[in-house]
């Protein structure tokens, strides 16, 4: 699959920022909106036009306008701004000629080089650091709970915030560090149940619920809150 922009499209609505992509597999011309960076993304197939798809964007203004303006704004990280960690606001300071790397000291969170890269440098930490506090917590949970994760991976998703697959390997995305810890308690309860249950049947939840109190609270909180942690970073 190959995808261009993003680039600017007029439409009734206004401008919008529309990403293209080309798919051998794609039958029609589709249309989404990706929340996670606010494009609204066109899917072609091989010999489909642009103009079509343009067509169909235009032919979609309000739907297009009335979804962009859901998405919640993306979270801004500069100095004297705040980026959350375990769901409690830190607040970033940039120190520019300290050679530390990125740490934290109460409620703080220090970020030396230039600041052209400070969010680079605070989102590589904020994944070291999901690999260790969520590692820590799933290996916990599992041996609470006598489940056995053959491993676990850490990745940036759009749309999920974990995975099980079928030979039990659990994937978690990092930016559950930023979420409470009940809420990375649930995610983890979620997944591990899923070593023994492959569904979301009866069994599956009663599981669920026996590894974790959360489950409400959590799933309200991400219901709220998620989307937000999903866009990508700015300065």
């Amino acid at each position: 699959m190959r995808e261009d922009g993003p680039e600017t499209v007029a439409i009734a609505s206004g401008q919008v920022p529309v990403c293209w992509r080309r798919s051998a597999r794609a039958r029609r011309i589709s249309m989404r909106i990706d929340a996670r960076s606010g494009h609204v993304v066109l899917t072609l197939p091989p010999r489909a036009r642009r103009e079509d798809a343009l067509a169909l964007l235009r032919s979609h203004s309000a739907w297009v306008a009335a979804n962009l303006a859901r998405i919640p704004k993306a979270p801004r990280w500069h100095d004297g701004g705040q980026v959350l960690i375990d769901g409690r606001p830190h607040a970033i300071r940039h120190c520019p000629d300290a050679r530390r790397g990125v740490w934290i000291e109460g409620d703080v969170v220090h970020v030396s080089g230039e600041a052209a890269f400070l969010v680079r440098r605070l989102t590589t930490f904020l994944r070291e650091e999901a690999r260790l506090r969520l590692g820590t917590g799933l290996t916990a949970l599992a041996r609470q709970a006598g489940l056995r994760p053959t491993r676990l991976s850490i990745r940036d998703t759009r749309s999920r915030w974990g995975s099980c697959t079928a030979d039990g390997a659990i994937m978690l995305c990092w930016r559950l560090v930023m979420a409470p810890p009940e809420v990375q308690h649930y995610v983890m309860a979620h997944e591990l149940a899923h070593l023994r249950h492959m569904n979301h049947g009866p069994d599956f939840w009663v599981l669920v619920d026996r590894l974790t109190p959360h489950r409400r609270t959590a799933e309200a909180w991400l219901r709220r809150e998620g989307a937000t942690l999903l866009r990508d970073m700015q300065e």
